[in-house]
């Protein structure tokens, strides 16, 4: 039987590779399309944007906590830190931002290859979920990517905007 980091590598790399191929499958026209009509009301474009956005602010977070520190701040506010950051990449190119993302998550790869298995208990601060291990962390990151990339579908095959579920963090436990 494969060991947790085997089998999180693998799902790293699979869904990645599905979000690159379901993102380039997209045509120009749908790209435009509204995906929520709960909060931020983000469109494909941006959600991409957002993946961008979160994977990388991972390596930054993961490297911290794999150094002994915190990962994300407890003043980390999830809606503006998304807001800002997915209007940071509004001029990107869609295909830029696919390669953006490729490299980012094969960052995430690399970092958890490096990783010994007591680093997988390691836990820090993920900025929506609080205090948690670095394994849940990193299966957060495709589970998250899924989840968006769920509705995104859902909202095309419709042409209609889906509610957003997750609008709020969970409870602090």
């Amino acid at each position: 039987m494969p060991d947790r980091k085997e089998l999180i590598l693998k799902r790293l790399a699979e869904e990645g590779a599905k979000t690159v191929t379901f993102f380039k499958g997209l045509a120009d026209s749908q790209w435009g399309q509204q995906v929520y009509t709960t909060g931020p009301e983000w469109r494909i474009r941006e959600l991409l944007a957002h993946f961008v956005s979160a994977e990388r602010t991972f390596v930054l977070y993961g490297h911290d906590i794999l150094a002994g520190g915190s990962g994300a701040p407890e003043d980390f506010v999830i809606d503006e830190f998304n807001a800002t950051q997915v209007s940071g990449l509004k001029e990107a190119t869609t295909a830029n931002l696919i390669q953006q993302f490729e490299a980012a998550r094969t960052e995430i790869v690399e970092i958890a290859q490096s990783m010994a298995d007591a680093d997988f208990d390691r836990v820090g601060r993920h900025p929506w979920f609080g205090r948690v291990p670095l394994e849940n962390m990193l299966k957060l990151i495709y589970r998250h990517n899924m989840i968006h990339q769920r509705d995104i579908a859902k909202a095309l095959e419709t042409g209609q905007p889906v509610p957003h579920v997750d609008v709020a963090p969970p409870t602090a436990s």
